[in-house]
C-alpha cells in the first residue's frame, strides 16, 4: 500500500474538526490541513486540536496555504505555525514571486513546498532556473498539472540533483486517472506520505480497484474497473 496523508477539505471549523477526528480514528499518521479559508486564529486552534488528539508530535502535520499569505505577512504567520511542529507548508504566497519565495525558503522556520509555482514551467531550462532561484525544501507534483508523468519525472530528477524532497498529489481526477497516478507513484518506491486521497471527495465516482486500508491506498486487481468503461 501507498501511505497517504489525511486531507482535511476546506469547510467551516466544526466540519473540519469532524474530518480531523475521522482521519485520526481511521489511523492516519499524516494530516494535511488547507489553510487560508478561515480566520488565521481559528486555523491555529485546529492545529492545536490535531496535536492534542494525534499523539502529540508523533503525527506528521502538513499545511497548504494555496498562496493565501501576502509577502508582507507570510514570515509572521510562518513563525506562529512553527509552534505546532509543521512538517511543511505548501505555497505560502502566490506563484509568480520568485524573489519573495526564495527569501521565505531561506528564512522560514517551516520547510516550504512549491505547488502552483510549478504550473506552466515546462522546459528543462526553466525548471532548473526556478529551482536554482527559489531553492525550496520540497516539490508537490501533480501529473495532471505539471506536465504529465514525463514532466514530473524531469522535476524529480532535477530536484534529487539538488537534494530537494518531493511527493506526488492527485488533483481531483476520476478513479481512472487516480489509478494511473497511483501505479506510477508505486514504481517510485516512495517512503513519504503521498497526496492521493482526493478520490474520496467524490460522491459520483466510477467503481475502482483502488481502496483505502487505514492510511494506505491499495490496488485490488480482482476488482478491475466495472461497466462499459472497462471495455474501452
Amino acid at each position: 500500500g501507498i501511505p497517504v496523508n489525511g486531507l482535511i477539505w476546506m469547510s467551516n471549523r466544526e466540519e473540519q474538526e469532524e474530518q480531523i477526528r475521522q482521519k485520526l480514528d481511521a489511523g492516519f499518521r499524516c494530516i494535511k490541513l488547507k489553510i487560508g479559508s478561515l480566520r488565521f486564529e481559528e486555523e491555529l486552534r485546529l492545529l492545536e486540536m490535531i496535536r492534542a488528539l494525534g499523539c502529540s508530535y508523533a503525527l506528521t502535520l502538513r499545511v497548504d496555504a494555496n498562496g493565501a499569505f501576502t509577502p508582507g505577512e507570510a514570515s509572521g504567520k510562518l513563525d506562529k505555525l512553527a509552534d505546532y511542529e509543521i512538517h511543511s507548508i505548501e505555497q505560502p504566497i502566490s506563484a509568480g514571486n520568485p524573489e519573495q519565495m526564495a527569501r521565505l525558503c531561506n528564512e522560514s522556520p517551516i520547510p516550504v513546498a512549491l505547488d502552483e509555482e510549478l504550473i506552466g514551467i515546462n522546459s528543462r531550462e526553466r525548471k532548473e532556473e526556478l529551482l536554482e532561484t527559489i531553492r525550496p525544501q520540497y516539490l508537490v507534483l501533480k501529473p495532471s498539472l505539471h506536465g504529465g508523468f514525463s514532466g514530473c519525472d524531469e522535476w524529480i530528477e532535477l530536484a534529487e540533483q539538488r537534494s530537494i524532497g518531493w511527493w506526488i498529489t492527485s488533483y481531483l481526477e476520476s478513479n481512472i486517472g487516480l489509478n494511473a497516478i497511483a501505479q506510477w507513484t508505486f514504481l517510485k518506491h516512495i517512503k513519504m506520505h503521498q497526496g492521493l486521497g482526493t478520490g474520496e471527495l467524490y460522491t459520483n465516482n466510477i467503481d475502482s480497484p483502488l481502496g483505502m486500508r487505514g492510511e494506505q491506498l491499495w490496488y485490488n486487481p480482482a476488482k478491475g474497473f466495472q461497466g462499459d468503461m472497462a471495455k474501452g
